[in-house]
């Protein structure tokens, strides 16, 4: 019998993605868990929304008194909203929240139904109701690992140089993609052997945004350094973050951010703007550096300082710092107290 369910309703590896497979990583052997919706990278196979609903509902209350589905979209509250209250199924629903603003009306709906709600940030859990405890989102650090020769993880990757500067994430200007590449024009022409790389797809909406930037990057010449690979999948991700020297993330808005936690689990500092959680990963600068938004010479230079002084006792320093303080471990364990308590009560 299946005591817990987690949810994942959308066919793109998003960052929401990226979190929920992390946390299954670490919960797999802790309880009978399922996996609903579409795959993830190191995840037991998926059930479908019916089978899942129908093992819900078959639910004997032998070894819990319910089960868990612990959802992270609106589809999926949705979904388990209509097992729990339409088809009366013996559910509890736990609802993670990354946002750090407002949600819209029909999302407070569905959060106002939740049994409890998991904040990834303090700042987050000051928009929704219902919170039982503050998780931030952890790294799997078995997955993304420093390299033996990072010099040499990055030439197995093909791109060139000798060394390497990303950006991960979707490709538009929420994300601030546009202010990625402003800071490499005026990087790249100094470090004739660095290239940069835009990591991520755009979405129809944003094709034309994408195409000027890319026009952006042939006008400066650098279109053989500022590159724009697409996205990846999530299995070439570890090897990817191995290869580079910096991560670099200037969104204008982002609820949590993983990119530099993924690769400060690699030995790599970043280069950010004061969004979703950057500023506590830094650690007064010891991960990285945070600079002011819409200011690509003050992200150029705080990237310039990082390559030039990045040496192996302060990659050490911040894998330690993602293995100690983000990691995807500990952020099971503060679920499993979430549920816990919900199966106590």
């Amino acid at each position: 019998m299946t005591d817990l369910f987690v949810t994942n309703y959308n066919p793109n590896f998003t960052g929401v993605s990226a979190t929920a497979a992390n946390v299954i990583r670490q919960q797999v052997g802790h309880y009978p868990l399922a996996l609903v919706g579409h795959p993830l990278p190191g995840c037991p196979a998926p059930l479908s929304r019916q089978a899942a609903h129908a093992q819900s509902r078959a639910f004997d209350g032998k070894t819990r008194p319910f089960a868990i589905w612990h959802v992270r979209r609106n589809t999926e509250m949705h979904s388990a909203l209509w097992l729990r209250d339409v088809r009366r199924a013996p559910v509890r629903i736990v609802f993670t929240s990354a946002a750090q603003r407002l949600h819209s009306a029909f999302p407070r709906w569905l959060i106002s139904r939740m049994d409890a709600v998991i904040a990834t940030t303090e700042e987050a859990a000051r928009f929704v109701p219902h919170v039982r405890a503050v998780v931030p989102h952890g790294v799997d650090t078995d997955r993304f690992t420093p390299p033996q020769d990072r010099a040499a993880a990055w030439q197995a990757l093909g791109f060139g140089g000798q060394q390497g500067i990303a950006t991960i994430g979707r490709i538009r200007p929420e994300k601030g993609t546009d202010r990625f590449v402003d800071a490499m024009l005026r990087l790249l022409p100094d470090h004739p052997d660095t290239v940069a790389l835009v990591i991520g797809r755009a979405d129809r909406r944003h094709q034309s945004f994408l195409d000027g930037l890319k026009a952006q990057a042939r006008s400066a010449g650098l279109g053989d350094r500022l590159l724009f690979p697409g996205e990846l999948p999530a299995s070439e991700l570890p090897a990817l973050v191995q290869g580079l020297s910096l991560v670099m993330q200037l969104p204008r808005y982002e609820g949590y951010g993983m990119a530099p936690l993924e690769g400060m689990a690699a030995g790599v500092p970043f280069v950010a703007t004061d969004a979703g959680y950057y500023r506590v990963f830094a650690d007064d600068g010891r991960a990285g550096s945070i600079v002011p938004p819409d200011d690509p010479a003050a992200a150029a230079a705080a990237a310039e300082t990082l390559l030039s002084d990045t040496p192996p006792a302060r990659s050490a320093l911040i894998r330690k710092l993602a293995e100690t303080r983000f990691s995807a471990r500990a952020e099971a364990e503060g679920i499993d107290a979430v549920y816990q308590s919900l199966w106590a009560r």
